[in-house]
């Protein structure tokens, strides 16, 4: 009894570990990496979700504002079995691409405006930070395993 619930919340199922590249080019338009499965009991992923995702953000204290936004997502459907105590690798290619504002497209055409850009920028704290999740489905489970981690990008 104790067990099947076990399996059912995913305690001692499936972890699910993002192996990606530390850092990319704002030029790149591809993201390959690997998603590392291992488990305490045999287990079966039938579906991978990977996103990359931007966190924008702007201004200070009670006016910062925050928005969120996906530069590629993709879905596998797979049919992979993670048996007990063993590791296994999927390995994947993610389709990306960077939204510019006019701000961007500003500052890379005019060398003059530029740095007048980045000084704006610098002043109205604009930031960019982005990450890459992973979520498997696991048959059986309730609560899907899932791992995020950020990616530095290099202008």
């Amino acid at each position: 009894m104790l067990g099947r619930v076990k399996t059912w919340l995913g305690i001692e199922g499936v972890k699910l570990e993002l192996i990606i590249p530390e850092e990319i080019t704002d030029q790149d338009r591809l993201i390959e990496g690997k998603i590392r499965f291992q488990s305490l009991n045999t287990q079966f992923v039938t579906q991978v979700k990977i996103a990359f995702i931007e966190r924008f953000s702007r201004g200070r204290g009670d006016e910062k504002l925050v928005d969120e936004y996906e530069l590629g997502v993709t879905t596998q459907n797979v049919d992979v079995e993670i048996p007990a105590g063993e590791i296994v690798e999927v390995p994947f290619t993610l389709p990306i691409s960077f939204l510019r504002s006019e701000m961007d497209e500003l500052e890379e055409r005019n060398l003059l405006m530029g740095g007048l850009v980045k000084v704006a920028k610098y002043f109205r704290k604009v930031k960019s930070e982005y990450r890459l999740e992973a979520e498997a489905h696991v048959r059986g489970v309730a609560l899907n395993p899932f791992d995020k981690k950020p990616i530095l990008v290099k202008g």
